[in-house]
C-alpha cells in the first residue's frame, strides 16, 4: 500500500519521529504504518545543536538513504524550505526521492529557518513558496512521491494570513497541508473545518510547544490526516542517556543501569545480526 492509499482510509495516520536507521528498526518492529524523518531531530543528533538552519540537503538525503535501506515503511520527510530557491527545491525533492522519500515537507520559512516552535520565525511571500511548491510537484519523478506544503504564517501574519496561505498552497496541486503551531483546540478545529474534507491535514505534536497535544485518535476524529510527534524520541533518548551517563560516572559501572539497558544478545536480535549472518553463510566459498 503506498502513502496516498493510507491516506485514503478514514482513520489518523501516526508517524513516529526518527533520526537514524537504528530508531527507524525499533519504530518499524513497534508496529507503526509510517515515519517521520525530522530535520530537527538530525540536527540535535548529528551535530549536537538547535534546529535554526544549520542542517544541509546531503545530510539528510544520507540519513533517509540509510533508513529506506533499512526499513520498509513509507518515511515522510522534513526538506525544511527546500535549502535554497525554486531551482534548490527542485534539486533537494529529486534527491530525497533517489532516497526513497514517500512525502517530502517544504515550508516557507525565509533561510535560516528554525524550529517551528521558537519565537523569531520569518515568512516568503506566499508567491515565492508557490513557485517552490510549483517546482517540487515537476521535479518529482512519481505521483506516489507526495509534497506537504507547511507554512509557519501564524506566528508572524496571525491565523486567518496562514489559513489564506494554505489555500493559495492547495491551489498549487500539493498532497497534503500543515499549519505550524497552531496555538489552540478553536484553531485546530477551524483548520480541520475548512481544509480536512478537500486533502490531507497534518498535526504536529511537539512537547512542551505551542500546540495543544492530544492523541492520534483525537486529532483524527478532529479531522487530521497525519499526526506527528517528531521530536519526541529525540528528547526521551536524551532523557534517557543523562541518566545512563550519570549512573556510569557515578558507579564506574553499568551493573547498577542493567534492567534498564538490551545485553549484547538482546541489541542483536533487535538489529537482526543472526539472520544476516545466516544469510552470509549462503556466499561462502
Amino acid at each position: 500500500m503506498t502513502l496516498a492509499q493510507r491516506l485514503q482510509e478514514p482513520r489518523a495516520l501516526l508517524a513516529p519521529g526518527i533520526y537514524d536507521a537504528l530508531t527507524a528498526l525499533v519504530a518499524e518492529q513497534a508496529g507503526f504504518e509510517a515515519l517521520y524523518l525530522s530535520g530537527a531531530s538530525i540536527a540535535y543528533t548529528r551535530l549536537g545543536r538547535s534546529d535554526i538552519g544549520l542542517t544541509t540537503a546531503s545530510e539528510v538525503a544520507e540519513t533517509l538513504a540509510r533508513i529506506t535501506e533499512r526499513v520498509s515503511l513509507p518515511v515522510i520527510v522534513d526538506a525544511d524550505t527546500g535549502f535554497g530557491n525554486a531551482l534548490n527545491t527542485q534539486r533537494t525533492v529529486r534527491a530525497f526521492e533517489r532516497a526513497g522519500a514517500a512525502m517530502i515537507q517544504l515550508e516557507d520559512q525565509t533561510f535560516p529557518k528554525r524550529c517551528g516552535h521558537l519565537d523569531g520565525k520569518g515568512v516568503v511571500p506566499a508567491a515565492e513558496m508557490c513557485g517552490k511548491l510549483k517546482a517540487a510537484i515537476d521535479a518529482r519523478q512519481s505521483r506516489d512521491t507526495l509534497i506537504l506544503a507547511r507554512t509557519d504564517a501564524l506566528a508572524v501574519e496571525g491565523f486567518e494570513a496562514a489559513m489564506d496561505r494554505a489555500e493559495q498552497y492547495l491551489s498549487c496541486g500539493v498532497d497534503a497541508l500543515f499549519s505550524e503551531a497552531l496555538r489552540t483546540p478553536e484553531q485546530m478545529k477551524a483548520a480541520c473545518d475548512r481544509f480536512g474534507p478537500r486533502i490531507a491535514l497534518l498535526a504536529n505534536m511537539v512537547e512542551g510547544g505551542k500546540t495543544p497535544v492530544q492523541s492520534a485518535a483525537v486529532l483524527g476524529d478532529l479531522g487530521f490526516r497525519i499526526v506527528i510527534f517528531p521530536g519526541g524520541t529525540a528528547r526521551a533518548v536524551g532523557h534517557l542517556l543523562r541518566r545512563y551517563y550519570a549512573s556510569l560516572h557515578e558507579h564506574q559501572t553499568t551493573a547498577p543501569f542493567k534492567d534498564e539497558m538490551l545485553d549484547f544478545d538482546q541489541l542483536n536480535a533487535l538489529i537482526g545480526t543472526p539472520e544476516l549472518l545466516a544469510l552470509g553463510k549462503r556466499y561462502d566459498a
